[in-house]
């Protein structure tokens, strides 16, 4: 059952492929330096983003009840 449309999944995942590679630019990693142990949330952000896109669901609308892709699927 999915419930991201396509824009939806275009924009995740290009959000979480970038907060994915964010931290190993090194002028990015410099500006995590001071997150300590949040700097870890980042990418893993990320991960999420990319896995909803990929799987074009998220577990988030189920429980507002938003659904952002075509009727017809």
């Amino acid at each position: 059952m999915a419930n991201v449309g396509s824009i939806d999944r275009t924009i995740r995942f290009v959000v979480g492929l970038l907060l994915v590679v964010f931290p190993f630019v090194p002028q990015s990693a410099a500006l995590l330096a001071g997150w300590g142990n949040w700097a870890y949330a980042v990418p893993v952000i990320g991960l999420v983003m990319l896995a909803t896109a990929v799987f074009r669901f998220c577990p988030a609308y189920t429980l507002f009840g938003v659904r952002t892709c075509e009727t017809g699927r």
